[in-house]
């Protein structure tokens, strides 16, 4: 069996490797074509000799096409996998730490709130360009996989005007529906569940066990376990006043709804600092920036340990190879992929992008009917599926006026600023992403005008800041700062 898959942003390593492994996992893929491409050659290269070594230490005959040129990775190409990085923490810190400067205190900022919003008006922009590269060199029917954020946003615009079949990949579903398994006393196996919603807003609206439907008793189940209460009190809460369990750990959640982070003196109760996800301020860019500096430094010595091995028992539960082996094989595949609604949840307006099971074999990716979400749910949900329709045409056309709307509707920007500030704070950011917003190229000029003019007062929030760890102090427990770096490194982050 033979057919090319293309990696664009493959200089994450972490992330890159292990998808490699699992697709290399399957006997049949043997002899399939490999491109990675990458603007970062750097981290290309070592990216490239680490996955390359594997390749010939399991024993197999492919040789990784390794280029800048992403039209000659995308040549013939059946399968892209995308998990691109548009401007990179440079552009990353600028999501998080402008919005600071008037109160609005997020912990991720990739997904919706105000620099979720922007990180996909540069990510859009250079889909679309990926897209027409598609139509252009690739295979014919080419399907790319994305996983970059705002995944949601990023496969709606490349469906909508990018006119390439595209399927949106993430792995929150997956761990929740091991943490539903052992609040049961299960394995995961065991459990059949029904997520929908919207990526990062994803419902368990159904959890089978044995045939036997036991969605309410998981709240109180939650409830008995320590570790539960500890770490997830903000989806409890949530949980509590709409009566569904989410996907997404508490300080993502809690950026993407108006009640948790609006208040300073409200936001002590809920963020904890066990770990970034708890809700620290800009917790996720902390955590990128200290696993790029790890990986940097730690390189020399990833080279010298074993290769990882092409086992089925070592894929991960990442669902992209699983797609790729089921449209090839015909072995069927069950997964929560997202996808563009078209009356999967009737709830929800039918051109948005919805996250929901699907199924894969020989016969394509099939998508059953949800029906209605819960009324609570589909109204958290209802409310970002306006933010990022906004956002989407905003970016697809350069549109400011919509570009301010899609801000002023967000939940928790909204709940912090005013009108004015958030204009301010729109035109703030264009400025400072100016070399990777090409459609505003107009408005920014005029932005720059306005910034220059009488401004609105800063209002910043103190927020819950963690202090970025040396390589210094990071060599302390290597192991964990080893696993920082590959997890990290889900998108180009250099």
């Amino acid at each position: 069996m033979s057919f090319k898959v293309a990696f664009i942003g493959a200089g994450s390593l972490g992330f890159t490797r292990g998808l490699l492994r699992d697709i290399l996992s399957v006997k049949e893929f043997s002899g399939i074509e490999v491109a990675f491409t990458d603007m970062n050659e750097e981290n290309l290269n070592m990216v490239t000799q680490l996955c390359q070594r594997d390749i010939d230490e399991n024993g197999l005959k492919i040789k990784i096409l390794s280029t800048t040129n992403r039209r000659e990775a995308f040549k013939d190409a059946k399968y892209v996998v995308n998990c691109v990085r548009v401007g990179m923490l440079e552009a990353f810190a600028t999501d998080v730490e402008i919005p600071l400067k008037y109160g609005v205190d997020q912990c991720v900022g990739d997904t919706l709130c105000i620099g979720g919003i922007m990180y996909g008006q540069r990510g859009i922009a250079t889909l679309l360009e990926f897209c027409r590269d598609i139509r252009d060199v690739a295979k014919p029917g080419c399907i790319l996989l994305n996983y970059s954020n705002p995944n949601a946003m990023l496969t709606w615009a490349c469906n909508k005007y990018g006119k390439v079949k595209t399927y949106g990949l993430c792995h929150g579903v997956q761990h929740g529906h091991a943490q539903i398994a052992k609040a049961f006393g299960v394995d995961v196996k065991d459990v059949d569940i029904i997520c929908a919603g919207l990526n990062h807003q994803t419902w368990y609206i159904s959890t089978k066990i044995k045939g036997e439907e036991r969605v309410e008793d998981l709240y109180e189940l939650m409830l008995n376990q320590q570790d539960m209460l500890d770490n997830e009190n903000i989806r409890l809460d949530v949980m509590k006043n709409f009566g569904f369990y989410s996907t997404e750990s508490n300080g993502h959640l809690s950026e993407y709804l108006s009640w948790y982070r609006k208040r300073p003196e409200d936001m002590e109760k809920w963020i904890n600092f066990s770990s970034w996800i708890q809700g620290e301020t800009a917790g996720y860019l902390r955590v990128c920036k200290e696993g790029r500096n790890w990986f940097e430094t730690d390189f020399p010595n990833w080279l010298q340990e074993p290769a990882k091995e092409f086992r089925e028992e070592e894929r991960s539960s990442e669902h992209g190879s699983y797609i790729i082996e089921s449209l090839e094989t015909g072995r069927v595949y069950r997964g929560h992929f997202n996808i563009m609604n078209e009356g999967c949840i009737t709830n929800l307006p039918d051109e948005c992008v919805v996250e929901v099971p699907c199924y894969v074999d020989f016969n394509g990716i099939s998508v059953p009917k949800v029906g209605d979400l819960p009324l609570g749910c589909a109204a958290i949900c209802s409310q970002s599926v306006w933010v990022q329709k906004l956002s989407v045409e905003a970016a697809v056309h350069g549109d400011i006026r919509l570009l301010y709307q899609a801000a002023m509707m967000d939940p928790l920007t909204g709940a912090v600023c005013t009108p004015g500030e958030i204009r301010q704070m729109v035109d703030e950011m264009l400025v400072a992403g100016e070399k990777w917003l090409p459609q505003y190229a107009g408005e920014i000029e005029q932005a720059k005008v306005r910034m220059e003019g009488d401004l609105l007062p800063y209002r910043p929030s103190k927020g819950f800041i963690v202090k970025e760890k040396s390589v210094e102090e990071m060599s302390q427990d290597k192991e964990k700062a080893r696993a920082m770096a590959g997890a990290a490194a889900k998108e180009n982050v250099k």
